[in-house]
């Protein structure tokens, strides 16, 4: 009877943890047994690792091979524990030393005739193994380039089981056809790249709508969310779409979590490096509260406003979402990560997103339009703009009304996404400066308390807020937004702190004003 242990992974989010893979072959009959609480998929590995040993000479299905997942209590998922099942139950039987496979872990799904193959995860994966002192990870070849992504550790890649068994000191017998060999990746052909696409939305494509160009300057500089309200073909959907284009790049560990959540969604890129474009995520209307928040039955999958994280959470016709799907928006809007509950964990993904709305002003879209052709009743309106609930549209830093466009003329002074890019890079650049230190990064994360005791306005200005506020214009929250929003105006004109034209303006962007 012989016990050997190796190293696997196990994802709850983007947090790994370190599950050691021990394995027993005893007299008995034969039989290949998994425990320790494995899903279905991780319990059919003993039928690919039985085959997979046995095309790489070594077949280990004639005794009673025990393997346990530890710690046994936590649930575990997924293909990638193939590879350190199978290299746990070779060093059993003595094909590898264990002494080799010490501080090494092993990530990775078999086919039957032995070949590696990639798994989603495997940046956060390594991630995770680098800061619990793992030295060393082995991994599909086309894995290999996204596990290098990780400074600090030694990566080592395979296409099939018989090379892992040659490389750490045992001996093996494959066929080494192409069958095994991955492919070159070839160039994209078919479509257009995403972020190609994305560099051709321009702000120059917006004709007209000052303000809401504006606004969405400001919102970038700031990160505030914002609702844009007005009839079709007004321009909301462009304005949106073209937020990204006048973000900064992300910072390096923002970069890293939005690459992190890619590569558990299985779309991550190796080959083009960590993810530094601010993403643009826009679901249908009809889209299900676990596809936004994120969901599943066993591990909790990412869902739209994580894939979002860093850049821009877009909801076009924003009233025909279902009312579970904008409240579940609440908490997230304010904390900037979601925690998904199972029974056996809990899957916390980063959200610190730009929520963006876009809503007709009724159900047949044309209450704002020239002429009289709105049928809507003034029931029906009411009840259609009842559907954004007060408390999300409190959360909106910007809600601005959009009319429609009569006019073209002063359209070739429109700006570019570049030239507006430069004030909002610069505007970030004075927050980060002021908010050096303080924990925050932009100005839309700043709280009531440190505005208070760090960033406070004028008297005169502050006056004219508290007067709002007892009015009912506005709310404890929509005060510190009014705030958040002046002081981002005021670094999008270089000013050191914010003037009451600044306060009148963050004022009427929430659509109040001073009176």
């Amino acid at each position: 009877m012989s016990v050997a242990r190796v190293l696997g992974m196990s994802l709850w989010g983007l947090e790994g943890r370190i599950v050691e893979v021990e394995c027993e072959i005893s007299r008995g009959l034969p039989a290949f047994v998994i425990v320790g609480l494995p899903d279905s998929s991780t319990l059919q590995a003993r039928e690919r690792v039985k085959s997979a040993c046995a095309n790489a000479g070594h077949a280990v299905g004639e005794k009673k091979v025990t393997v346990n997942l530890s710690p046994a209590w936590m649930k575990k998922s997924g293909s990638g524990f193939d590879l350190p099942i199978a290299v746990a139950t070779l060093a059993a039987k003595g094909v590898l030393p264990p002494g080799n496979l010490e501080s090494t872990l092993f990530v990775a799904e078999l086919a039957l005739d032995g070949s590696l193959r990639p798994v989603p995860g495997i940046l956060p994966a390594v991630l995770a193994a680098e800061k619990s002192g793992v030295r060393r990870v082995v991994v599909a070849a086309a894995n290999a380039e996204e596990a290098r992504l990780v400074p600090g550790i030694e990566v080592r890649s395979a296409r099939h089981l018989g090379e892992v068994i040659v490389g750490f000191g045992g001996k093996a017998e494959w066929s080494r056809r192409a069958l095994f060999d991955v492919p070159e990746r070839e160039e994209r052909d078919e479509g257009e790249d995403p972020d190609i696409e994305r560099e051709r939305l321009d702000f120059l494509d917006v004709k007209g709508q000052k303000r809401g160009r504006e606004a969405a300057e400001v919102a970038a500089a700031g990160g505030h969310h914002m609702l844009l309200l007005g009839p079709p073909g007004a321009g909301k959907s462009m304005i949106a779409s073209r937020l990204p284009s006048i973000l900064p790049p992300l910072e390096a560990q923002r970069a890293l979590e939005l690459s992190a959540l890619s590569s558990i969604a299985g779309d991550f890129d190796a080959t083009r490096g960590l993810v530094r474009e601010a993403p643009f995520i826009a679901p249908h209307h009809t889209s299900s509260v676990a596809s936004i928040i994120g969901g599943g039955s066993n591990l909790a999958s990412p869902g739209a406003v994580s894939r979002a994280h860093g850049g821009v959470l877009f909801l076009d016709e924003a009233p025909e979402f279902a009312p579970k799907v904008l409240e579940s928006l609440r908490e997230v809007l304010e904390t900037g990560e979601v925690s998904l509950h199972r029974t056996r964990g809990v899957a916390t993904y980063p959200a610190a997103f730009q929520l963006v709305l876009a809503a007709n002003p009724c159900p047949c879209g044309n209450a704002d339009a020239r002429g009289d052709r709105c049928r809507c009743t003034s029931m029906q309106r009411r009840r259609y703009m009842a559907r954004l609930s007060g408390p999300i549209v409190d959360r909106l830093d910007l809600r601005l009304r959009l009319a429609p466009v009569r006019t073209l003329s002063g359209a070739s002074r429109e700006e570019s996404s570049a030239d507006i890019r430069e004030r909002v890079c610069a505007a970030r650049e004075a927050q980060n400066r002021r908010l050096d230190g303080s924990g925050y990064v932009v100005n839309a994360q700043l709280s009531g308390r440190f505005l208070d005791q760090e960033m406070p306005l004028e008297q005169s200005d502050e006056a004219i807020l508290v007067r709002a506020v007892e009015r009912g214009r506005l709310t404890m929250r929509g005060r510190d937004r009014v705030r958040r929003v002046a002081w981002t105006l005021a670094d999008l004109a270089g000013a050191p702190r914010p003037t009451s034209a600044h306060v009148a303006s963050a004022l009427e962007l929430r659509g109040e004003d001073a009176a």
